[in-house]
Formats: C-alpha cells, sequence, structure tokens
C-alpha cells in the first residue's frame, strides 16, 4: 500500500497566516482547473472524494492541506499500530484559469497562490499537472515562471494522456522535455525539473508518479503493509 493511501483531510486555508505550523515537507498540486489535477489526487491517494473533483471546474479557491501519517492512520488500517507525528502534507492548490469569480476575489486568490508557491519554505517541490493535449499554456508557464527561482524541484504530470495515441504522446513528452530542460539556475545548470504521461482514466503511470512524489517528500519508499 502507497503512503499516500495514508492522506486525510486536515484543513482549509485562505490567507498565508493560517497554514499550518508544522515542519515538516510539503508537496502541492498545481494545474489549470479542468486539467484533472482533483482526480489525479484522488487517483494518488487511493480515494473517491479527498480533493473535490467538481462538473464545474474552478470551484476550489482555497488551500486545501492532507495529511500523510498522524494518529488515523492506524485506526485507518485496523490494527494497533499508531502513528502519532504528521510525516508530511499534500497540498491542493487552487485551479487557475477558469473559475468565474469576482475580480476582488480573483485577485486575492491569485495573490494567496503566487506568495505561497514562492515563499513558502516546507514546500519541497510542485506536481504542475497539464492537459497533455494542450500542456504550456500562458497560466501554466506563469506557474512556472513563479516556482523556477525558489531553485525546487517540479515534477509534470501530462494528464488525460488516453486521449492521444502513441505518437502523440512520444511527441508531448519530448516537447515538455524540451520546454522544462530549457529552465536553469544562476550557472547554466538545467533545474531539477521532470515530467512523465499520466491518465487516471487508464491508470497510466500511476506508479511512476506515486514514487516519484514520495521521493521529493523524502519519505520511504511505497511499501506494502498488511
Amino acid at each position: 500500500m502507497s503512503l499516500l493511501w495514508q492522506a486525510r483531510f486536515f484543513t482549509t486555508v485562505n490567507h498565508l497566516g493560517d497554514l499550518p505550523n508544522y515542519k515538516v515537507p510539503e508537496i502541492a498540486f498545481a494545474g489549470r482547473s479542468n486539467a484533472g489535477k482533483s482526480t489525479a489526487i484522488n487517483l494518488l491517494c487511493n480515494q473517491k472524494k479527498l480533493a473535490f473533483a467538481s462538473k464545474t471546474p474552478g470551484r476550489t479557491q482555497h488551500i486545501n492541506y492532507f495529511s500523510l501519517g498522524g494518529a488515523h492512520v492506524g485506526q485507518h488500517r485496523k490494527d494497533p499500530t499508531k502513528v502519532d507525528e504528521i510525516r508530511a502534507f499534500l497540498v491542493d492548490l487552487p485551479g487557475y484559469g477558469y473559475a468565474e469569480v469576482s475580480g476582488t476575489a480573483k485577485h486575492h486568490w491569485q495573490d494567496l497562490l503566487g506568495r505561497y508557491v514562492q515563499m513558502r519554505e516546507q514546500l519541497a517541490a510542485l506536481v504542475l499537472i497539464m492537459d497533455a493535449r494542450r500542456p504550456f499554456t500562458a497560466l501554466d508557464v506563469e506557474m512556472l515562471e513563479w516556482f523556477a527561482p525558489t531553485g525546487k524541484p517540479i515534477h509534470c504530470l501530462l494528464s488525460k494522456a488516453d486521449k492521444l495515441n502513441r505518437s502523440e504522446s512520444t511527441a508531448a513528452l519530448r516537447l515538455a522535455e524540451t520546454v522544462l530542460s530549457s529552465y536553469v539556475d544562476g550557472s547554466g545548470a538545467p533545474l531539477a525539473f521532470s515530467v512523465q504521461l499520466f491518465s487516471a482514466l487508464k491508470r497510466v503511470g500511476l506508479e511512476e508518479a506515486d514514487a516519484r512524489i514520495c521521493s521529493l517528500l523524502g519519505l520511504a519508499e511505497p511499501e506494502s503493509i498488511k
């Protein structure tokens, strides 16, 4: 069983001052509102309704925290094992580029999102979810530009890969690799950006994404738990 299956809702945040005061690593999930972000989180955590996946994209307008570890783990597994300490957080960021919200609300939302990805010390890495058929929209690139100066890793999931044939999938992956390799640090070395194909519907890339996320969080490799 993957360590990500331990995920449970922890809190919802609408102001940076309300972020959890835990010194554990966080990995954030970002993407356009119709890129399949919530569906990907639910699949990775093996839960149907952990992240809110609405038929109307753009409903998530807060930062939602899911904890890994904690007292609930032993209860969930129905055995005497107790894990009292939270080991990490999965963070579901507001989907961008689609929500029908007022200008004032959208400005607050964008400011919250930008300041979180640029300034959050506990943020270990970003998972950027892009539709494999339409990657690197202007807003996706804006997210990359926000986050790149931190020097932290980004792992991109090219979602809905089942909508592409083999040659199209190969082309989409090569394009993403080329774009991501253009991001370098002050010395010209490539940043720690990686990419893979992903399909929640066909479960394509699920194990690869699981292993990568656990690694970025500094957690043990996924293991079988009886």
